[in-house]
């Protein structure tokens, strides 16, 4: 059972992260950076964070975590977001792959796997986009057969963040190509040292590796690596998306530069220029209360899949016109890639792709609406 915090509580959480980014600026002279939950990998930090017990926050006490509310994990990611603190070696496992476990993982997945997430020694990435496929996870390729004992595992997947760190692997893959594509999907945890598990560097445009390529050549996986049912794997996975979907990475991936913007705002702003970042705090105020819907739907037990949906749209509207007014208020001569500025464009690529395209979210958002 979940722990009700008090606001107070929950501010203490708050100053309690508030106070660990001042250490680590301080002691390691950590500059913050935009999308740092994605390209801010540090072990030290995410177990510095589990010796905190901030990692596996809503999870039974008996697999690693706190049994706090969702409400307040969300004070402490948006904590750890707002600092640009580098997060990257334990935001897959701690946002998707646990409650993903908690719901459909068997007593000895769970019990292998959760406690490891907890504790910053089992690093995730993500199998589900492939070559060819884009965001229609229904059409993978990737083909898992039956064997004694479990499944041999062959295929490809694309823009894996960073597999070359990562122990394990969460990997959507085919288990029955004779029926329509969004049924015969299943998912694996797949051990990134196994045999024939290979791991090639994808490069962004500033030269920084954290993307890579995946190949699976006949791996072998036990039946126990199984999360849930086999064949189930799309209705888990469109679940599951709502973890990934819904949380505040998908509005504060920029904030960073956001406050810089705040904070800098120059004399020679224009009144058009002041209301253009004005209307930017409003937007982030409301997305925030988002978010907050989101976070109490989990503490109900709901998978809350339209909200998220509608989360992730908003918010990628709302990273790339943090960038826009940036670029109107502060010059391009700020867009040095070590700035704020400079680090925001250069993640900005992969804003509407990351946990799904537009006009995918749009059709999901329709659906919902339709059937509600």
């Amino acid at each position: 059972m979940r722990a009700t915090m008090s606001d107070a509580s929950i501010a203490e959480l708050r100053e309690e992260v508030r106070e660990l980014a001042r250490r680590w600026r301080l002691e390691r002279h950590y500059e913050p950076r935009s999308d740092a939950w994605m390209r801010g990998f540090d072990l030290d930090f995410s177990r510095a964070l589990a010796e905190r017990g901030l990692i596996g926050m809503t999870w039974p006490r008996a697999l690693g975590g706190g049994e706090h509310s969702n409400v307040a994990r969300l004070a402490v990611t948006e904590e750890l977001l707002r600092s640009g603190l580098p997060v990257a070696a334990h935001w897959i496992g701690d946002r998707q792959i646990g409650p993903s476990l908690l719901r459909h993982g068997s007593a000895e997945l769970q019990e292998e796997i959760l406690p490891r997430i907890a504790a910053a020694d089992y690093v995730f990435c993500l199998g589900m986009s492939e070559p060819g496929a884009g965001s229609d996870l229904a059409a993978v390729r990737t083909l898992a057969r039956r064997v004694d004992g479990g499944f041999v595992l062959s295929g490809q997947k694309a823009w894996t963040t960073n597999a070359h760190r990562a122990t394990h692997a969460y990997v959507l893959a085919r288990t029955d190509r004779d029926v329509p594509k969004h049924e015969g999907l299943t998912e694996f945890v797949v051990d990134m040292d196994a045999e024939g598990v290979a791991v090639s560097p994808v490069r962004d445009i500033a030269g920084e590796h954290h993307f890579n390529e995946v190949t699976f050549d006949e791996v072998y996986v036990p039946a126990s690596r199984v999360i849930g049912h086999v064949g189930n794997g799309w209705r888990q996975v469109v679940e599951q998306l709502s973890f990934e979907r819904g949380g505040p990475e998908r509005i504060l991936s920029t904030y960073p530069l956001l406050a810089a913007l705040i904070s800098s705002v120059p004399d020679t702003a224009t009144a058009d220029e002041r209301q253009a970042i004005g209307g930017l705090v409003a937007s982030l105020a409301t997305l925030r209360r988002l978010c907050a819907d989101v976070a109490r739907a989990m503490d109900e037990g709901q998978a809350p899949i339209r909200d998220a949906a509608t989360l992730k749209l908003l918010g990628t509207a709302f990273e790339r016109e943090v960038i826009e007014v940036a670029r109107r208020t502060l010059g391009d001569e700020r867009a040095g890639a070590r700035s704020a500025f400079g680090s925001a464009l250069l993640a900005s690529p992969g804003f509407g792709i990351r946990g799904g395209a537009s006009d995918v979210l749009v059709g999901i958002i329709t659906r919902s609406e339709v059937r509600g």
